[in-house]
Formats: structure tokens, C-alpha cells, sequence
């Protein structure tokens, strides 16, 4: 039988780190009706092991879901489930929902998922489904981190206004930015909504990370 601190181990060696676990059967997700769900998102120890890996080194395009797939794969192959990637489609697997299903993710006010420990600087890479159910432990928070957090600096981040309360995100405006010289610091250092969330700031991101992410998300 399968357990989350023998899975939260295995994914610690890769890099990843257990961002949320939920029950299918008690807290009903798309795609899905039993077992155990594992959601695995990058963790403080994922830039340096990525960059060492072939799929960083290959020159290939998407290195980060390429080792997604192969990590990830392996992991559930080793412990005897089924893997999922947020990538790939259409059509795409639920993440959002599962997140959200989770208990441990949340809509922000800018509309981004917000999870209660890494804030906004979150990147799911995979998830494993496993057959059984076995016991996870329950979500640190009754209600979304946001709740608490008054000033919501995530709104008033953003130099161009691209993401107001409840959205829509404005896209074009978001890579008009990104054009400019105004725009290096975003590309550098991430999107400045994101690093706003306080809970952001300790989530222990490489920045490295983030400026390899701004570079597929706006290429120049």
C-alpha cells in the first residue's frame, strides 16, 4: 500500500515537492471517482537537479514538461500508479479542478491559483493516481490564504493594471509590457503580481527558474 510520507519522500529526491492530496470519492474532481490523488509541483531543490539533467542539456524544446515526463512517469511507475501532466493537450487534464478540489489551492483576487504555503509561485509539474485509498493528511486551511490579507498587493503589483479584481486578465497588455525596456525586471525576476503574495516570498524559488519560465511564456 501506497503512503504520503513514502511518495512525499520519493518526490523530494526528484526535486518535486506534494502540493496537495485529495480523496476523489469525498471530494469529487473531473476525470476521476477513487483512489488517491498526489498533485507534484517543483520544489526549492528542483532548479539545480534540472539543470543537470539531459532534457536541460539537449537543446530540445520544452526541457521542463520533457523531465516532467520522465520523472514523473518513473515516480509512478516505481510506486505503482498512473501519471497526469498539466501539459499536452487539448484536451488538457483538470489540474485547475484538482487543485482546487484539493482544499490547498485557491483562486487569488487576480484570478492566478494561490497555494496556502508557496503563495503564487507555484508550478505543478505532475500528478499520480493511485488505485487505493489511503490516508493523506487533511488541508492546513479552512479558507484561502487571501482572506486574511487586506491590502492585496497581488492587484496593485502589476506596473500595467493587467489583472483586476476578479479579472479578466489583460493578456495584451501583460506582453506589451513585456516588450519594453520597463519589462526587464518581469522577465528577470518573474511577474511582479506573483511576487507580491506574501506567502510568495519564502516559497524558495531559484530565480533562475523564474526567468526560464518568463522566457517561454514571452519569447524575445
Amino acid at each position: 500500500m501506497p503512503s504520503c510520507t513514502g511518495i512525499e519522500a520519493a518526490a523530494e529526491n526528484t526535486g518535486l515537492e506534494v502540493r496537495a492530496a485529495l480523496h476523489p470519492a469525498q471530494q469529487p474532481v473531473q476525470a476521476l471517482t477513487g483512489g488517491t490523488l498526489i498533485l507534484l509541483g517543483t520544489g526549492s531543490s528542483f532548479w539545480p537537479l534540472f539543470k543537470s539533467s539531459p532534457e536541460y542539456q539537449d537543446g530540445l524544446p520544452d526541457p521542463v514538461d520533457s523531465w516532467s515526463e520522465r520523472v514523473v512517469g518513473t515516480l509512478a511507475a516505481d510506486l505503482g500508479g498512473n501519471a497526469y501532466f498539466p501539459f499536452g493537450g487539448p484536451p488538457y487534464t483538470p489540474f485547475i479542478n484538482w487543485a482546487l478540489a484539493s482544499g490547498r489551492f485557491f483562486t487569488s483576487p487576480s484570478q492566478m491559483l494561490v497555494h496556502d504555503s508557496a503563495g503564487m509561485m507555484i508550478s505543478l509539474r505532475g500528478a499520480i493516481h493511485f488505485e487505493q485509498e489511503f490516508d493523506i493528511p487533511p488541508a492546513p486551511l479552512a479558507q484561502s490564504p487571501c482572506d486574511s490579507c487586506p491590502s492585496r498587493p497581488c492587484l496593485a503589483a502589476c506596473p500595467v493594471s493587467a489583472l483586476a479584481d476578479g479579472g479578466p486578465y489583460d493578456l495584451a497588455a501583460c506582453h506589451a509590457y513585456l516588450d519594453t525596456s520597463a519589462g526587464a525586471g518581469c522577465m528577470s525576476g518573474g511577474c511582479l503580481a506573483r511576487r507580491a503574495c506574501p506567502l510568495s516570498r519564502s516559497a524558495g524559488r531559484d530565480p533562475e527558474q523564474t526567468a526560464h519560465h518568463m522566457r517561454h511564456f514571452h519569447p524575445q
